[in-house]
């Protein structure tokens, strides 16, 4: 095995952490002190103005980091980030790290938190996980505004134009995990009481305003995106926006602050970008393009990651993010584990929230081969898009040396670099050879390019992604579907990039679909339009935009003690 079992908590590890204070922090990537807003002690908002500040400074390299398809349990791709943006400076480079915020759903459900974990942490954990500097809290009060202008225009109808009260697809939002609010019928009671419909509420993380927040390259784009959200018809069928209903302007108002990003820093005292946290199913999955404009110039490397596997969040990474902000990456991380590719070889499950099957423990890197195909398929995802992989092998306590070489020989093979990891035990050190892969991945020339062009249709981008990145053979459309594409497309927003919504638990469609099959059929049962953050999304299969909790989850360990310190946060 790779190390000991015994570890102390991630939360004792981050209340021991020697912080230095964030001007330090700020001003070694060459962020002054002017341009930051402190939120306490240990987390400053940066001011915009340091996107033009900064415009002179030299230009970081732009490195992803990605995943194989991961288990529900996740391969460790924050903890990734964070370590590899520590190991820099073990060889005398500095980086900056940008990452998502948590959303509090998950942190008091089954995940937990979000800070990475061991030794690679943004700290302080509480802080990060929980409300931060309420940004999210920003986007639930300017969503929910929206739904409420909304349902007072069905009520009163006192425009130029009129909602069709069955078209109004906007539902509410709150960042706790609540499966009894997925549907509900809002509008009972007497007639004063508004229009009774169904409708129903989202997590914060799957507004459309969380999208945009994500997306936006300044306060005025962010204005503009939030005007363009569609939030249903007229009896025409045109189109109705939160600009006609004059609801953008307070909404921006409302996320006037949320735009900035916030800066933290990791237990090595590496600066880290947090920012946004779109839904990783149906949006981008990825943090602000804003942080990474103003991290772009901080330091020798910039280090972000994206949601899920490579056939998700780094594909909308290249297609949307890049795409949107003009930033070209550099080079990807790849991270890979001996469970994940074990459960890939279609001979294990694993459950999350519960431990490793005993048998999965056990020495056997025939299963890691037998699952390998997936680690082949996502290396090639990455290359797809010009880009130079780096395979880290996230290690586990249950691993072993001969399971590590099968990955290394898988990856070796197909031209990419390859580091094993122990950053999490380890710190920086522990992701050293790692860092000085990047460093060489990093410095190829760059070849990245779109998997598909603006001019494209939107069925050829479908077809491209589909096809291209997730291995299908063909994609079938419900006739429903079909008819929205052809509807969108009339109304000019062809040219919109696409971010289907499927599983992440198989590169394909189909969540019981291990490695990495070829030839199946896509499903594309419906379609819908987030014109505000500027991406059509194809829904393929059953998508839960609300997550309900388990039968323990972690709200039941989170407490107070005596001193007022937060207890049983992971």
């Amino acid at each position: 095995m790779t190390f000991s079992t015994k570890f102390p908590s991630d939360l004792r590890i981050a209340r021991e952490a020697g912080l230095k204070p964030l001007k330090k922090i700020a001003s070694d990537v060459g962020i002054g002190e002017n341009l930051l807003e402190p939120y306490g002690e240990s987390v400053a908002k940066i001011k915009l103005e340091a996107l033009e500040e900064l415009s002179d400074r030299p230009r970081a390299k732009y490195v992803l980091v990605s995943a194989i398809t991961p288990t529900p349990l996740g391969e460790g791709k924050t903890t990734m980030t964070v370590g590899l943006g520590q190991a820099f400076r073990h060889i005398g480079r500095t980086a900056t790290v940008a990452i998502r915020q948590p959303s509090m759903g998950p942190t008091f459900g089954i995940k937990g938190g979000a800070a990475g974990g061991g030794y690679s942490q943004v700290v302080p954990m509480e802080t990060f996980n929980l409300h931060l500097t309420g940004d999210s809290h920003a986007v639930t009060a300017a969503h929910n505004l929206l739904a409420a202008m909304v349902d007072n225009r069905v009520y009163r109808q006192n425009g130029s134009f009129e909602i069709v009260p069955r078209s109004v697809a906007w539902r509410r939002v709150m960042d706790v995990n609540d499966r009894d609010l997925r549907n509900v019928v809002s509008g009972l009671g007497s007639q004063v009481d508004g229009v009774p419909r169904q409708t129903g509420f989202d997590i914060t993380a799957a507004s459309e305003v969380m999208a945009i927040l994500g997306l936006s390259t300044s306060l005025l784009d962010m204005r503009q995106r939030l005007g363009r959200i569609v939030i249903g018809s007229d009896p025409d069928g045109n189109p109705v926006t939160a600009e006609d209903i004059k609801a953008a302007g307070a909404m921006a108002v409302i996320m006037k602050e949320a735009i900035k990003p916030n800066l933290m820093q990791t237990l090595e005292n590496t600066p880290a970008l947090v920012h946004a946290g779109p839904f990783g199913n149906i949006a981008t999955g990825n943090s602000s393009v804003v942080a990474d404009l103003i991290g772009i110039r901080s330091g020798d490397f910039l280090i972000t990651e994206a949601g899920f596997g490579a056939d998700m969040g780094a594909e909308r990474f290249f297609n949307i993010k890049c795409r949107i902000s003009g930033l070209k990456p550099d080079a990807a991380v790849l991270v890979a584990t001996v469970r994940a590719l074990k459960v890939h070889s279609g001979r294990h499950q694993v459950k999350a929230g519960e431990p490793l099957p005993e048998e999965m423990q056990r020495e056997n890197p025939d299963d890691v081969y037998a699952g390998a195909a997936n680690l082949e398929k996502q290396i090639e995802n990455i290359r797809l898009h010009g880009v130079s992989p780096v395979v880290a092998i996230n290690a586990f306590p249950t691993d072993y040396d001969s399971e590590h070489e099968v990955i290394r020989e898988v990856a070796e093979a197909l031209g990419a670099r390859v580091a094993v990891c122990n950053h999490f035990v380890k710190g920086g050190r522990g992701a050293v050879e790692l860092a000085e892969a990047v460093a060489e991945a990093a410095e190829e020339r760059s070849e990245f390019r779109f998997l598909y062009p603006d001019e494209a249709s939107l069925r050829e981008k479908i077809e491209a992604i589909a096809t291209r990145v997730y291995g299908a053979g063909s994609v079938e459309y419900d006739f429903a579907a079909a008819r929205k594409l052809d509807s969108y497309e009339e109304s000019g927003f062809g040219r919109l990039p696409v971010c289907i919504a499927k599983t992440h638990l198989s590169i394909s469609s189909d969540s019981t679909l291990m490695g990495a099959p070829k030839g199946w059929t896509m499903p594309v049962r419906d379609v819908r339009a987030s014109v505000g953050a500027g991406f059509i999304y194809p829904l393929c299969g059953e998508m839960r935009t609300m997550p309900g909790l388990s039968s323990h989850p972690a709200a039941e360990r989170i407490d107070i003690d005596e001193n007022g310190e937060v207890v049983g946060l992971s």
